[in-house]
């Protein structure tokens, strides 16, 4: 249900944002940045009321009206302001994590808890973020930071909410959230610490080494 409900609503805006010859409904010629908002809003409640997968159809969505267009600059307007939109909201999220942090949200943290976190980000998501790029273009070195970086940890607060709001775990849900909560920390600091030196050494890599096959 998420696969087709986010290809139909993609070629439809797709078509809306493209190839319509109305220019009034042809929303690429507003380049209105809120478009984005609406998109994602529309794929994710359209399949949830299917009672299909709405964080699935919402990426199908973006793979589809941008295969209906690559080359319009109407995409980088919506990059742009989606960029902004989730620093904010990324910022939003990570200050009330600190204050569940100061209110005790890791008080349920056990050692068991905080190896699996550490797992998760030096051994599970490395290789299989590794494992996922095999075949892609990058260069080894860029395929490890990538693996290594990914995307932020912030959407597992949301399966996780969303996890324990369809089933019931063997374990406490406040030990889940302190890990998951540990993890996100652990995260942030570290990877923040670390980006900035580590892109600025693959960029000097670029420069000097010639692209491998």
């Amino acid at each position: 249900i998420g696969l087709l409900s986010g290809w139909l609503i993609g070629r439809l805006l797709g078509w809306l944002f493209f190839q319509t010859r109305s220019k009034a409904l042809r929303l690429s010629e507003h380049r209105e940045g809120f478009v984005a908002l609406a998109a994602t809003f529309l794929a994710y409640g359209v399949t949830e009321l299917l009672h299909g997968y709405g964080f699935l159809a919402v990426f199908v969505t973006a793979c589809s009206i941008r295969a209906e267009e690559r080359a319009h600059g109407f995409h980088n307007v919506l990059h742009d302001f989606v960029e902004q939109v989730e620093r904010l909201f990324t910022a939003v999220l990570l200050f009330l994590v600190g204050g569940f942090i100061a209110l005790g949200g890791l008080d349920s943290l056990t050692w068991q808890g905080m190896v699996a976190g550490l797992l998760l980000l030096f051994v599970i998501r490395p290789l299989s973020g590794w494992a996922g790029l095999l075949g892609s273009r990058m260069r080894s070195s860029e395929r490890w930071v990538t693996a290594v970086y990914g995307i932020r940890g912030i959407g597992s607060l949301y399966y996780l909410a969303y996890a324990l709001g369809q089933h019931r775990f063997p374990v406490p849900a406040r030990e889940l959230w302190a890990v998951v909560t540990f993890t996100v920390l652990a995260s942030v600091v570290l990877h923040g610490v670390t980006a900035g030196p580590v892109v600025k050494r693959l960029d000097r890599l670029r420069e000097t080494t010639p692209p491998s096959t």
